[in-house]
């Protein structure tokens, strides 16, 4: 299965008395430390308390009022503010500020265990693996608000949706939090696959990295065989020993590589079979009439996809514009699935889309968002059947501004189905017979119109990285073939600016109905991330300009810069890591990396929700019939941004988490063998070692490079021998030995076979980067850890 990319992609402080006399408060506490002087801006270690203990509360607006700051006094904490990041010790996120690792003011949570005082605590659902150990949580939950019905129930298991706020209690965990909604029930089931032992025992084999084994006794396997995925609950943990767990249910069979994704699938919970409810009201769904509806069936729009994509949910068409007003100027009309109309809110289809929020592509299956019936048939826009979309008509200039848009709710039929290869080709010279006949008619046209945006483009300077997707190519037994690099065609690229330019119309039109909506935001990157990338591109004689008011295209000329250097792979993956995360929320600031002020998902409702509330909203605001916004959906779309950003961060994790089970499963049997891998990252325990080949991440602890005491140096991204001065950095190019591969978890271990490469003493000047190391002699490898 193959994913169709389109786009490279603050809690408010409420009025009301419970917040003021939290304010107050607040205020309170900011005034007896330090002997505060209410209504002068307070110390540095003021300001990162009250950041700290108040995550929901940490806008510059809402410090400034704590402390009763006016006119001068807030230009002062605003510059206050901006040195606590300059020195790293505040991060910008959306309107608020957070302390570094803080967790956002609200966040998805799943609920693990109870402390001794029987409270519930609970940890992100989401959690990078570089960032340590996940915070804990104490989840409050008070008996007299339960009773009324003032706040949502969770217990262990659950994944719910959570304000955070500061522990003032510094003796419990660092949060607290009031559970807003329960998003799943009961997750606390240990996942692992059995292994017989003999005489009827087993072992449960972790399927995470930082699992461990546990032991089942022969009574309390069940019906587990072997090579069996299953739920189990701890029985006892001993101090001695293996933990013991008894099976509470037999998932399926992991025997077969073709079954790797479902361990990611019921690892991250991601829900994959659609209840009954949800399968009868998309089989009862009928073909969409022409009610409140314009007739498009004779544009004759057209489909580009990838060759294998089953759903279809846009079709472009594209002409010179006749009008006198604009000589050389050109029409795009964009047409995108209508969905909903048939996915209504509060139905039992609206419920498990958004308990899904995106589909997942794995190698060798689709988690969709929708059923079958929906997204491959009465919503996809198959070739020469009749189709409801929503339709954007977008007219450009000959320089690549958009002069005006206007969006319709049409009846269209596809002129054709066209995979980005074959249209590639025709406009190459090389068309086959269908795509022969659509060349002067559409697909010139439609290459021409590209040209133009492209102007636009250009001129906007989006940020251009150069990191190429690598696509696992699976044998007809689930097993890895090959990792293959489609190569980036026109074609793509086409389709790819004028999904972009639909998307900022939608959210265009929303801003000028005043329509609540979900942005697709993106954050510059913090002044803590910059200072860490510019401290690096010193090191290899690069430069990166100061300030606040960064813009993509100055990233852009560092790229270029490096484009055909050896420095070209490191300075793209530094760049990279610098940026923040997208997200989506209904507060806006911009996507910084499109360099766009006005952008929203509108062109992937059949498998992104945030598209569909876009749809939603579009249908409610301009009067184009059944199908708009609720006022319920409006008051809730702050939820629902947190909820699907964490659920694509889910989907994310999966497909890695997948790819790297089915790589060390391939791998599982060349123990031994030596590869060229690069070092694809570094930390003070260790290299992260990427072979391009298999599209695979291992790793070499860094008690095992040798006798030296090696220094992790952040700047430079590279371990040193203090000895030695002898360094690996992240981008040189490496001769390891694969040691140890668990495929279960998706791990490999490498044993370093290239010598560093030596640093001036002192300085540690990095230069050649990228370049190989000396091969060490042949060592005999370390025993595999078990």
């Amino acid at each position: 299965m193959t994913r169709k990319f389109r786009d490279p992609s603050e809690i408010p402080s409420s009025g009301n008395r419970k917040s003021r006399r939290a304010e107050g408060a607040a205020k309170a506490k900011a005034e007896d430390t330090n002997a505060i002087i209410h209504g002068e801006v307070p110390s540095r270690e003021v300001l990162l308390q009250f950041i700290t203990d108040n995550p929901d509360r940490a806008s510059k607006r809402e410090i400034a009022k704590a402390f009763g700051l006016k006119g001068d006094m807030r230009v002062e904490l605003k510059q206050a503010l901006r040195d606590l990041e300059d020195d790293g010790l505040v991060n910008k996120t959306r309107k608020s500020l957070a302390r570094p690792g803080a967790l956002p003011p609200v966040t998805v949570l799943d609920i693990t265990t109870r402390d001794k005082d029987g409270e519930l605590i609970g940890r992100p659902a989401e959690w990078p693996d570089d960032a340590g150990a996940a915070p804990a949580v104490l989840i409050r939950q008070s008996s007299a608000d339960r009773a009324k019905g003032k706040t949502a129930v969770g217990g262990i298991g659950d994944r719910v949706l959570a304000k955070i706020f500061a522990n003032k209690d510094r003796a419990g965990p660092a949060y607290t939090a009031r559970v807003i909604k329960v998003i799943d029930r009961q997750r606390g089931a240990v996942l692992g696959v059995i292994r017989m032992m003999g005489e009827g025992a087993a072992r449960l084999m972790p399927i995470e990295r930082r699992g461990e084994e546990m032991q089942i006794d022969a009574t309390d396997i069940g019906d587990a065989k072997d090579g069996d995925l299953v739920e189990v609950e701890v029985s006892r943990a001993t101090r001695l020993g293996l933990t013991r767990a008894r099976v509470l249910n037999v998932v399926g069979s992991v025997a077969s590589e073709k079954a790797i994704s479902m361990i990611a699938i019921h690892a991250h919970g991601i829900p994959y079979i659609f209840p009954q409810s949800v399968i009868d009201e998309a089989e009862a769904a009928k073909a969409a009439s022409m009610a409140h509806r314009e007739d498009w069936r004779q544009v004759p729009l057209v489909t580009i996809d990838p060759h294998d994509a089953k759903d279809h949910d846009d079709a472009v068409y594209a002409e010179p514009d006749s009008s006198e007003d604009n000589v050389g100027g050109v029409i795009v009309t964009v047409a995108i699935a209508d969905v909903s109309y048939y996915i209504r809110p509060k139905s039992a289809l609206d419920r498990e889309a958004l308990k899904r929020g995106n589909s997942v592509y794995f190698p060798d299956r689709v988690v969709p968002m929708l059923p079958e019936r929906i997204s491959n048939d009465l919503c996809s826009l198959r070739e020469g059947v009749d189709r409801p979309a929503l339709a954007v008509r977008m007219v450009f200039s000959a320089e690549g501004r958009k002069v005006r848009h206007t969006f319709h709710r049409i009846m269209m039929k596809s002129a054709a189905k066209l995979s980005y290869q074959q249209a590639q080709a025709a406009i190459d010279g090389q068309p086959d017979d269908k795509a022969g006949t659509l060349l002067e008619p559409i697909l010139k046209p439609l290459w021409a119109a590209y040209a133009i945006l492209k102007r636009g483009r250009d001129r906007r300077q989006p940020l251009e990285l150069d990191m190429p997707e690598r696509k696992i190519i699976l044998n007809p037994d689930g097993t890895v073939d090959r990792v293959h690099v489609p190569e980036r065609l026109d074609a793509h690229k086409l389709i790819e600016e004028m999904m972009i330019q639909a998307n900022v119309s939608a959210a265009e039109t929303l801003e000028a109905k005043r329509q609540k909506l979900v942005y697709r935001i993106h954050d510059a990157p913090t002044l803590s991330k910059q200072e860490v990338l510019r401290e690096f591109l010193t090191t290899i004689g690069f430069s990166l300009v100061k300030g606040g008011n960064l813009r993509s295209n100055s990233f852009n000329g560092i790229l270029a810069k490096a484009q055909d250097t050896p420095h070209q792979i490191i300075v793209n993956e530094m760049v990279l890591r610098s940026q923040s995360q997208a997200i989506y929320s209904p507060e806006n600031i911009g996507h910084f990396g499109l360099n766009l002020m006005k952008y929203a998902h509108f062109t992937s409702p059949i498998r992104r929700y945030a598209d569909l509330i876009v749809h939603r909203a579009l249908v409610g605001s301009l009067g184009l019939g059944e199908g708009g916004i609720t006022q319920e959906e409006e008051a809730s779309l702050e939820d629902i941004a947190a909820e699907i950003s964490t659920f694509e961060r889910r989907a994310m994790a999966a497909e890695r988490d997948t790819v790297n089970r089915l790589v060390a499963h391939h791998l599982a049997g060349r123990i031994g063998e030596e590869f060229e891998g690069k070092i694809g990252g570094v930390t003070k325990s260790g290299l992260f070692i990427s072979l391009p080949q298999f599209g695979a991440d291992g790793f070499i602890p860094v008690s095992t490079l040798g006798r030296d005491y090696y220094i992790y140096d952040e700047a430079h991204q590279a371990l040193t021998g203090e000895k030695s001065g002898l360094g690996y950095q992240l981008g040189d190019t490496v001769d390891v030995r694969l040691v140890e591969a668990v495929p279960l978890a998706g791990a490999l271990r490498f044993e370093m076979l290239s010598e560093g490469r030596k640093m001036p003493a002192g300085a540690r000047s990095f230069h050649k980067a990228g370049g190989r190391g000396r091969k060490q002699p042949g060592t005999r490898p370390p025993r595999p850890r078990r």
